[in-house]
């Protein structure tokens, strides 16, 4: 059973940086590849960003592109999502996800293990 546990998050000004950390349980990164996803309220869950389990591809939303970056640490067995530049657009819950990355970036995620969620608070 795949376990994601995420830290991170909080209250911050616009044009601050904070880092979510999603560590998952033994052998995840081998078998899924690891997405970020958010919701803010009155939203739809909105994809954020995916690396591959090899750490090797990373593929971002429009929104983030430039600000955020994805990376991942496998002898740890966690994924850090490091928002710069944030917005108060950027505020929501977020979530961590496994699943293929086609399925994260097309948000066909019906079969993904999901993390407890995080909230992040971008004041203007």
């Amino acid at each position: 059973q795949v376990q994601l546990v995420q830290s991170g998050g909080g209250l911050v000004q616009a044009g601050d940086s904070l880092r979510l950390s999603c560590t998952a349980s033994e052998g995840t990164f081998r078998s899924y590849d690891m997405g970020w996803f958010r919701q803010a309220p009155g939203k739809e869950r909105e994809f954020v960003a995916a690396i591959s389990w090899s750490g090797g591809i990373t593929h971002y939303a429009d929104s983030v592109e430039g600000r955020f970056t994805l990376s991942g640490d496998n002898a740890k067995n966690t994924v850090y999502l490091q928002m710069n530049s944030l917005k108060p657009e950027d505020t929501a819950i977020y979530y961590c996800a496994a699943d293929s990355m086609d399925s994260l970036i097309q948000t066909a995620t019906e079969n993904a293990f999901w993390g407890q969620g995080t909230q992040v608070t971008v004041s203007s």
